[in-house]
């Protein structure tokens, strides 16, 4: 999976001491709330159940169902944060069907510990960055070389 995060530099939300306040401003910030659309299923389906309960492997069926919506839209929230790195697939036993099912849960059972594939996934991101321009600045100049001759 790709890994695509919006990365803009904000105040740190230290000052304010609301937890959800704090968690849906920094939704917004990383570009997983989008702005103009409704944030209650995306906010509810991280705050709610991993933020909540990190530890816990969750069943996207169990998410759907307790939030009246359907697997399409908890599959598509769920991509989201597991394109950020935040959230891992694990296989749990489903006693229901007696069979091992597809979960997800919050990487390490800890948000913080799970930041830290973020900031390694950025750092590759901003060195790649930082090699294309480089490979860019080399072109300019070979034109303009090209152009001097």
């Amino acid at each position: 999976m790709t890994f695509e995060m919006q990365v803009v530099s904000n105040t740190p939300l230290i000052g304010d001491e609301d937890l959800g306040s704090v968690a849906k401003k920094f939704f917004e910030q990383i570009g997983y709330l989008s702005k103009g659309s409704d944030p209650t299923i995306p906010y509810k389906i991280f705050s709610d159940f991993f933020l909540k309960h990190p530890t816990k492997a969750w069943f996207v069926d169990e998410i759907a169902a307790e939030l009246k919506t359907s697997r399409p839209t908890v599959y598509r929230h769920l991509n989201k944060l597991k394109g950020f790195d935040i959230l891992e697939e694990v296989q749990v036993f489903d006693e229901g069907t007696k069979q091992n099912k597809k979960a997800y849960c919050m990487r390490y059972g800890n948000f913080q510990k799970a930041w830290n594939f973020v900031e390694a996934h950025i750092k590759v991101a901003v060195e790649n960055y930082g090699k294309t321009v480089e490979h860019l600045q080399k072109l300019l100049e070979e034109q303009r070389k090209g152009l001097n001759e």
